[in-house]
């Protein structure tokens, strides 16, 4: 007996392997945007499932900096914080960093943590590094609630500037998802790229003004520092948060840099993709 023909009202759909430089399908994202939630939401759940301190630990990790910090370079080292009161300084660029250090980790081993659906059904794989920073939202919020009390204890007074905290989350976002991308994808390639992440932040977190200001680095070689996509982005955010004048040339090199990374790693990632799942 034959086999009967197919029915040519079953929906066929051919995937086909991203076209042009980039291949983003914005689109096709837009599409999907429900599973994306729904990873941010697992995310979050995962991460404060069966802990003892649950959300405490979004509190507990910049608190505990924030103290040691201003201690080791607030009091016996005196750095300076630009006439501000050291820990309010100090947590302002402590902030972003924590956030952009957690969504770093967090996209860096999205892909290989998500390599079980990865291989069994399709969907843009860029939504998983992007559900991963987008999981970082809720801590990220919960050290913004610190900050503001933090301002209330040494009446320190918001001015209209706090509104440009907005597009910097923003902004912050793209450079935790450029670096991100970047490492996700050569993760699945090169398994040992996890250990060089925890190196690579606490390296970088010194060569980012999040302890000290731009201006403690000598002039000659505050344009080198600037090549540091973060440096920009923390100095803004104080520039934000406490009302200091912003440092637009600065900030200007440090998106450039940003947008930068960000083209370099979407084009990385979209050309490995086709083989995660087979390498994954």
């Amino acid at each position: 007996m034959s086999s009967p023909e197919p029915s040519s009202s079953v929906p066929l759909k051919v995937i086909l392997p991203p076209r042009g430089w980039l291949g983003l399908n914005a689109g096709e994202l837009w599409h999907y945007r429900e599973l994306l939630y729904f990873l941010a939401w697992r995310d979050i759940k995962v991460r404060y499932k069966q802990t003892a301190l649950g959300v405490l630990w979004a509190f507990l990790q910049p608190f505990v900096k924030l103290i040691v910090f201003s201690v080791i370079f607030g009091r016996l080292a005196k750095i300076d914080s630009e006439g501000f009161p050291y820990p309010v300084f100090l947590y302002a660029g402590l902030l972003p960093w924590q956030f952009f250090s957690e969504a770093l980790s967090q996209s860096s081993n999205s892909v290989v943590g998500s390599g079980g659906l990865i291989t069994k059904v399709y969907f843009p794989r860029l939504i998983v590094p992007l559900a991963s920073v987008g999981g970082c939202l809720v801590d990220f919020a919960i050290s913004f609630a610190v900050l503001i009390g933090l301002m209330g204890y040494y009446h320190v007074a918001p001015t209209a500037q706090i509104l440009m905290v907005i597009p910097l989350a923003a902004v912050t976002m793209l450079a935790a998802l450029g670096v991100g991308v970047l490492l996700s994808a050569l993760n699945v390639a090169y398994r040992d790229f996890r250990y060089t992440v925890p190196f690579l932040l606490q390296v970088w977190m010194f060569v980012t003004p999040v302890i000290y200001p731009v201006k403690f680095v000598p002039e000659r070689w505050q344009w080198l520092l600037a090549l540091n996509p973060m440096t920009g982005i923390v100095d803004a955010w104080r520039s934000a948060l406490l009302g200091k004048p912003f440092d637009w040339p600065t900030l200007g090199i440090s998106l450039a840099m940003t947008a930068v990374v960000f083209v370099l790693a979407l084009f990385y990632f979209r050309k490995q993709e086709v083989r995660f799942a087979d390498i994954g």
